[in-house]
Formats: C-alpha cells, structure tokens, sequence
C-alpha cells in the first residue's frame, strides 16, 4: 500500500533517477538541481528538503515560504512527490497553490495522484490549513480528475490554470 514518507536518504537515489533536467516544469529542488547532484550529495539535499518545513530556514529551493516536502512510496518503490506549502506565496508564485504533486512517469494513470492528494489533507490540516489552494494546467485532465475527486471547488481559472480550493477536514478556527 503507498504511503507518504518525508525525505528519507535510503528513497534519494530512486527519487535521483527520475529527475529531469530539462523539465522546465519541475519543482526547482527535483529537475536540474537534483540530477546534477552526486551520491555523497544526496544527504545534504534530503537535509535541505526537510529543513525547508521550518519558516525561519532560508528557502533556497524554489519555494519561498515553509513548504513540507513528501515523498510517495510502496515499499522501496518511489512513486512521486508532493510539496505542501504551509502558505500561499506572494503573486505571481502563489499559482502553485497549496498543494503540489508529481507522479513518476511509469505510475501515472493508477490512482496516484489522487490518492496522495488525499493522504496530503491531514496533513495540511495539521499544519494548521482549514482549506488548500491546488491549481492545475487547464488541460491536464487527470490532475483536474484528482483534484475534482478530493472535493476540489472550481474557483476560476487564471493564466492558463484551474484554480481549486480543498477543506481539509480541519474545522475551521
């Protein structure tokens, strides 16, 4: 059963494997960044990635405010990622909502991206987040699938993406 794990150094180099450098639609920490990284590099990355969950580190890895990084596995098997920022960036940044995820090319079309968006709402809510801004390209159909199937509510669309508004089930303050 996949589950979301932090960053762990034992998952880096599957997470290694699949990083893109010229996926210019990458999290900046996962596409040219990561792949340019050797073995010994590794732990100091995951590192990095964990210590972004603190508001007072510096955020040099793309996001600019906190964001909790999580990795989706089955077992040793990296599946995707998913990045939860703890609040919405300043405009024009903020178009990435909440919520971010990925899904590892050879997974793609199994339920994943729903189901770790799923897994991700407890999680926004213990960090305080009553409702999550997840927005996705207007024609990435399946992530609009996701995104719908978690109790995402149309909220418009800007630039080119859907703009969807989630309770995490936390009750509001």
């Amino acid at each position: 059963m996949p589950e979301l794990i932090a960053p762990q150094v034992s998952v880096a180099a599957a997470v290694r494997r699949v990083a893109d450098p010229a996926d210019a639609d990458a999290h900046p920490a996962y596409g040219r960044l990561l792949a340019g990284l050797g073995d010994a590099e590794l732990p100091g990355w995951v590192q990095r990635l964990l210590a972004e969950t603190r508001p007072a580190a510096p955020h040099d890895l793309g996001d600019p405010v906190a964001t909790t990084h999580l990795w989706w596995v089955e077992g040793d098997t990296y599946l995707g990622r998913l990045a939860i920022r703890h609040a919405l960036p300043p405009p024009p940044l903020w178009i990435g909502g909440h919520v971010g995820y990925w899904v590892c090319p050879d997974h793609r079309r199994r339920g994943h991206a729903t189901a770790m968006l799923a897994a991700a709402l407890p999680v926004a809510a213990q960090l305080g987040l009553d409702c999550v801004l997840v927005t996705c390209a207007a024609a990435n159909a399946g992530s609009r699938r996701a995104i719908e199937a978690n109790g995402g509510l149309f909220d418009g669309e800007l630039d080119g993406q859907r703009r969807y508004w989630i309770p995490t089930g936390r009750p509001p303050a």
